[in-house]
């Protein structure tokens, strides 16, 4: 542990400002998720941007890919919160049937043993299945942020925690501790989502 310590210690102190930028606006990005406020999309896309860069030259290629994907997400999703919906001026938290939850878990897990595969086999990146994992499953969980859909804490809650472990691995331990905060934020989020929920489903009633 002193060792581990240590480490993220001197990753403290040989912080680059772009590496400084993109663990800020990380977890910026979360609170604001939190609290469902739209600049949560900006901090994602400035962050993910950043992101590419550093996961490339970890040769973690998907999660390179991934941040890119981000982005685009980041776009996407400004987009939609600012758009809300035909009944309310801000886009309401809903639940998705477990059957679409079922068939996007068989799906990423299929994606996942292919991905991992050719990965392995004709390029040097560490950790390909698991990284592939992670990677497929970030990009649905995603999207369900983006459509504002409850059951993507739950998603979060072991896509954060496996990343923990890579990024460990990989000896990024500042963005592993970036994570762990993740984890530590994931029920406050779960909290304030199913709240709102059924908040809305109160009025839904009254009305």
């Amino acid at each position: 542990m002193p060792s581990a310590l240590a480490q993220i210690s001197e990753q403290f102190a040989a912080l680059s400002l772009p590496e400084t930028v993109a663990v800020s606006l990380a977890i910026a990005y979360l609170l604001l998720a939190i609290r469902q406020n739209i600049w949560c999309w900006f901090c994602a896309a400035v962050s993910s941007a950043i992101y590419v860069y550093l996961f490339f030259g970890a040769r973690l290629y998907m999660e390179s890919a991934l941040n890119g994907f981000y982005f685009l997400m980041a776009v996407y999703g400004w987009h939609v919160w600012h758009s809300g919906s035909a009944e309310s001026a801000e886009l309401p938290v809903c639940v998705w049937p477990m059957r679409i939850h079922g068939i996007a878990i068989v799906s990423i897990g299929v994606l996942a043993a292919i991905s991992g595969l050719l990965l392995h086999r004709y390029t040097d990146a560490a950790l390909p299945y698991v990284d592939s994992l992670v990677s497929f499953a970030a990009v649905w969980t995603t999207f369900l942020v983006a459509r504002k859909v409850l059951e993507n804490w739950w998603y979060w809650l072991v896509i954060d925690a496996a990343s923990v472990v890579i990024y460990w691995l990989r000896d990024l331990q500042l963005t592993a501790l970036l994570f762990v905060i993740y984890l530590v934020l994931i029920p406050f989020g779960l909290w304030s989502w199913r709240h709102s929920f059924f908040e809305q489903e109160r009025r839904a009633v009254q009305a």
